[in-house]
Parts: C-alpha cells; structure tokens; sequence
C-alpha cells in the first residue's frame, strides 16, 4: 500500500492551529470533510475521539496516529498536519508531537486501515524521513516528503 493511495496534497495542513490533541484531531477531520472524504463529518470526529480515549494515540518519536472506523466515510482516508508548536498527546514517550496522522475508515476495512498504520509506523522509524517531516516548512514540503518515500 501506497499512503498516497488514501492521501491527496489538499489533506496535508502547515501549520495546523490547534494546541491541543483533540482540536488537532478536529481540524484534521474538518480539512478531510472541506474536501469531499466524508460522508458525516460528525460520526468520523465521534469514532476518532471515542478511540483516542481508551489509548493514547501519541506512538512516539514526535508522531501521533488518531484513527478511527466508522460509517462517517466510504473509504480509507488520510490527513496529516504539522502543528505551529508541539502538542502534548500523552505520548508513550511523554514527547510532544510533531507531526498529527488521522486515519479515517468504514468499520468493514479493517485490512487497508491496518496496511496504512503499517506503513506509517515503519517510516516513523526511519530517523531521517521524521527529521524531514519535522522541518517541513509547507503542506506542498511535508506531503512531497511523504510522496518521495513511496519508491
């Protein structure tokens, strides 16, 4: 799987404004909804702070992955922010997020959602494509360094 399968330029926000996770996760699911990715916008944002409450979606090195399956989409969706200022997500390494990855799918795509959580956990661990997200100046920056590891 190619996370820009499930991800356009449009879903990648510099900076975003939020200063706390769950307006992260909101400005997230409101820049999927602007463009077209959701069927309900409400359901999507319920399903995805119902499951950032059982677990802290913070995984470390600076990233957080909230995710949630509900009927609010049709498909596997993606947006990625950059917060103007590190947010705390109650990582499991008690460091601030940098970089905000939302995952959005319908409850019968269990496969896919998994694949992406996948590919995303496996390029967080490359010490150099977390170090470039992290300088990304830009939605065009961030989401071209994302594109450049697909090869």
């Amino acid at each position: 799987m190619k996370l820009t399968d499930i991800l356009t330029a449009e879903c990648v926000k510099v900076p975003l404004e939020a200063k706390t996770k769950e307006a992260a996760i909101t400005e997230l699911i409101d820049l999927l909804n602007a463009n077209g990715t959701l069927s309900d916008r409400d359901v999507m944002l319920r399903a995805v702070l119902e499951r950032e409450q059982t677990r802290t979606t913070g995984i470390g090195h600076g990233l957080a992955v909230p995710h949630g399956k509900a009927h609010g989409c049709n498909h596997l969706v993606m947006a990625v922010g950059k917060p103007a200022e590190p947010i705390d997500f109650q990582s499991i390494d008690k460091q601030p997020v940098q970089v905000v990855v939302l995952l959005a799918s319908p409850p019968d795509q269990t496969g896919p959602h998994i694949q992406a959580l996948a590919r995303i956990s496996r390029l967080m661990t490359m010490e150099k494509f977390r170090t470039a997200m992290f300088k990304a100046g830009s939605a065009e920056e961030l989401y071209g360094i994302i594109a450049g590891h697909e090869g």
